[in-house]
Parts: C-alpha cells; sequence; structure tokens
C-alpha cells in the first residue's frame, strides 16, 4: 500500500537525504534558487550520462559540444530576443503577487488556451470572469506588462567603455553558431545532430512548484539539421524517442502525454511538448520543436557569413532545417523523484521510504554493510575499496542492519551488500534487492559482473 506523496512531503525528503537545498539556506534563501547535495548532485549527472548515451554515444552523426554562456550581443539580436523576448506580467493590486498571465488564467480554467489569446482577449477574459489571485484571492489587477526576460550585464573596466552582453536564456543559440565549425572540422554530413548540456538563465516570475520553474536552469538540448521535405519525419521521430526515453527511464507511459502548442512561436512550424502528471497537475518537461530554415538565416543576416549548405551528392544549396528536442534537467529530475519517492506500508504494519528509482540513475549502486563492526568491518571496508574502482559505493556500520537497509532504500540504493562470517570464511555476501526485499547469496568474485549487469541503461 503506497501513501500519496505531496509537494512538501518530497521537498522534506529531498532536504533530509542530502539531495536538494534551499540556495543560500544561511542567509533566507535566494527565491526560485536551488542548491543539489551529494545525492542531488549524483542523480543529476546520472541523468545527464543518461540523455548523453541515448542522445550522443548510441546515435551516428551526433556530436556534443560546450559553447560559452556569454555570447556576442548580435547573437541575441538575431535570434529575436532582444526585441522580443519578456513574459506578460499582471500585479495584484491587494497582496502585490505578480502573476504570468497564461498561468493566471489556466490556475482558473485549464481548459482555457490562454497562451493563444491576445493580451487584449487576456485581460478582458481576466476581467469578465473576475479571475482570483492564487494568493489571497481577490480580483483586483493592473494592466498586463511585458517583462524583460534576459539577465543583462556589463563588460569592460571604464564606464565609458562598457557594453551589454546577456547571460543566454537559452542553450540552442550555442549549437547553431558553430553549425559550420562542426560541418567542416567533423567531416560531416546533413542530417546530423548538436547535443549541448548547459545552464541558462531567465528573469521569470514563478508559482513556486520546488525546482520545476527557476532563474537559473540546466537544459539537455539536441538539435538536428536536415534538408526541407525530411523534417516533418524527424519531428515525429523525436517526439516518440523523447518519450521513449522517459519510459526507459522508468516513468510509465500513463504519467507522460503530448501536448501540441495552440499558439507557435515566430521560428516554429511545429511544436509539442511532453507533459508529466505531477501533484499539481500536467507541466512540461520536454520540448519539440521543427524551427524550419528560421535560425541560420537570421544568423547568415547577422553575422554575414554564409550558412548555405552544399549536398555533396547533388551540388544543391540550401539553408537546412532544424528539428530540436529540448530536456530541462531540473524539470526531469523532479517527475523522476515524484514517480520513485513513495511511503509503503508493509505486511507487518511498518512503514518504509523507499526510492523505486532506475538502477542506472541510483547515486549509490551498492551500500557495503558489516553484519556487526567488531568482526566484520575490516573485510568490508576491503571490498568497499574494491567496488568503489567500478561504480559508486556507500559504506554504513552504524545501527541494525534493519535500519541500515531502510536508509538505502529511501536514497535509492539498489544492492546491498551484508559482510559476515559467511564472507570470512566461505567468500560469500548476501546480496538484498531494493524494491523486492529479496536476498541471494552470491561469491565475493561475482559482484561487480553482477551488479554491472544490473545497473545498465
Amino acid at each position: 500500500m503506497k501513501k500519496e506523496i505531496k509537494m512538501e512531503d518530497l521537498v522534506n525528503y529531498c532536504k533530509q537525504y542530502g539531495f536538494i537545498f534551499q540556495g543560500s539556506e544561511i542567509y533566507g534563501g535566494l527565491a526560485n534558487t536551488w542548491d543539489y547535495g551529494p545525492l542531488g548532485s549524483r542523480l543529476k549527472n546520472n541523468l545527464k550520462d543518461a540523455w548523453r548515451k541515448r542522445f550522443i554515444q548510441e546515435r551516428k552523426n551526433s556530436y556534443e559540444i560546450d559553447p560559452s554562456i556569454l555570447m556576442h550581443p548580435r547573437v541575441w539580436e538575431a535570434s529575436g530576443h532582444v526585441a522580443s523576448f519578456a513574459d506578460p506580467l499582471i500585479d495584484c493590486k491587494e497582496c502585490k503577487m505578480r502573476h504570468r498571465v497564461d498561468k493566471l488564467i489556466g490556475a482558473f480554467d485549464p481548459t482555457v488556451p490562454a497562451d493563444a489569446m491576445s493580451e487584449e482577449e487576456q485581460l478582458a477574459y481576466i476581467k469578465e470572469n473576475k479571475v482570483p489571485c492564487t494568493k489571497c484571492g481577490k480580483s483586483n489587477y493592473t494592466d498586463i506588462r511585458q517583462f524583460k526576460l534576459m539577465f543583462e550585464t556589463q563588460r569592460g573596466v571604464t564606464d565609458d567603455n562598457k557594453q551589454t552582453i546577456y547571460l543566454r536564456p537559452e542553450n540552442a543559440q550555442g549549437e547553431y553558431v558553430n553549425f559550420l565549425n562542426v560541418l567542416r572540422s567533423m567531416r560531416t554530413k546533413l542530417p546530423f545532430s548538436l547535443g549541448q548540456i548547459g545552464t541558462a538563465f531567465r528573469n521569470e516570475i514563478t508559482p513556486g512548484n520546488f525546482t520545476f520553474r527557476t532563474i537559473e536552469f540546466e537544459q539537455m538540448e539536441f538539435q538536428t539539421f536536415c534538408k526541407k521535405g525530411e523534417d516533418e519525419a524527424l519531428y515525429d521521430y523525436y517526439k516518440e524517442y523523447g518519450k521513449k526515453f522517459y519510459m526507459d527511464l522508468g516513468i510509465p507511459e500513463e504519467k507522460l502525454s503530448y501536448h501540441d502548442h495552440d499558439k507557435l512561436a515566430h521560428y516554429a512550424k511545429a511544436a509539442c511538448d511532453i507533459f508529466y502528471e505531477f501533484p499539481w497537475g500536467g507541466d512540461e518537461i520536454n520540448g519539440t520543436h521543427n524551427r524550419t530554415d528560421y535560425d541560420l538565416s537570421r544568423h547568415q543576416e547577422y553575422s554575414g557569413v554564409s550558412h548555405e549548405y552544399t549536398d555533396p551528392d547533388t551540388n544543391e544549396k540550401y539553408i537546412p532545417y532544424i528539428i530540436e528536442s529540448t530536456y530541462g534537467v531540473g524539470r526531469s529530475l523532479l517527475a523522476i523523484l515524484f514517480n520513485a519517492y513513495r511511503l509503503e506500508e508493509l505486511e507487518n504494519g511498518e512503514e518504509r521510504e523507499l526510492l523505486s528509482i532506475h538502477p542506472f540513475l541510483a547515486p549509490y549502486k551498492v551500500a557495503v554493510l558489516p553484519l556487526v563492526k567488531k568482526f566484520h568491518s575490516e573485510k568490508a571496508n576491503e571490498i568497499y575499496e574494491n567496488l568503489s574502482k567500478y561504480f559508486m559505493v556507500t559504506y554504513d556500520e552504524a545501527g541494525s542492519i534493519g535500519k541500515r537497509y531502510r536508509r538505502n532504500d529511501a536514497i535509492g540504493t539498489p544492492f546491498a551488500i551484508t559482510i559476515d562470517d559467511e564472507t570470512i570464511n566461505n567468500g560469500t555476501v548476501t546480496v538484498r534487492h531494493r524494491d523486492s526485499m529479496e536476498q541471494e547469496i552470491i561469491k565475493l568474485e561475482d559482484i561487480v559482473s553482477f551488479v554491472e549487469e544490473r545497473i545498465k541503461f
């Protein structure tokens, strides 16, 4: 029997076990910033490695790059961010809460396509339906105003010689401005893909929801450059590929759904999000977009450098189309945690905390547990030192063996190895499986192969 997990349950769990802490907590915190602790950073890196394996390692003509966070200001003029990257926001006059207009309307009635409305239509809807503030319940608002989402900073050492530059609001442009470099240096041809994992920054007004929407966030970006005419099939393919990626990570299909955009961005021919069913409702963890030839055309225009591709077989010249598929690291991690964390009531009436996570993602793969510290710790430390050469291992000798099993269940460790007299006398260990709690005896020399076979992704 499982108990329902609420947001406050997960927040407390993440803090207790070292997954996620409030940013700058000793100073009272900074809104919408979060620090990943020892287990959280390990889990996040394992998620990135899973993405790298599926999107870079296992795909032909896929290359990972790591562009700079700070880019030439003209990049953001070409992309359209300088001119139009803003959110329509509205303030409650009663409690001063600031809302993103489409989210405010969506909270009132999720069936209303708020993002497809004009600002005039949004304001009229709010007034006609007396949409309440989600904080105070009143319906008394300012007019809608546009708020810039890009963080600006200054480059230069003197006041009269400073240049405005931006913290990147997305990672994709780093891939686009390196299209020609990769095409030349890797001697590749279309279609080929560029992937990157990096941090982006947006001065967003957030509704909370833990790490779901933050001002600093990581994206796992994947851009496929192709010929016009091949774009629609690739768009459909990466929608399905993204869903399968999440399912392979352990998220059941019934918690995932596609949501086509009612209102397309200026660059998009088609756009679809994958939603995960969070406790507050379905919300985006992935977006796939057909960006046509917009991006490379704009960079050609603003840089003065040709971005035409010459087909080696036909000598045809054209600017490639781009299919983008973006995965939010923090959002995906939050979905994984909500899906895996549970409180189980056992047959004997006891309750156990369990993180039933894919073994590949687990922060620790194995817990090494000496049955009796006085007699078995020396051998246990020897085994720990050997296993740590192959994968992440934790060592625990404090408390009863049952309590140590429970601690490792709670942090998602898939295998617990107990070191006892049989280990010393016969060279065998007891392996306990996290989810089933079943145990089996294996030989010391088989531990590495036993674990490696079961943590594959």
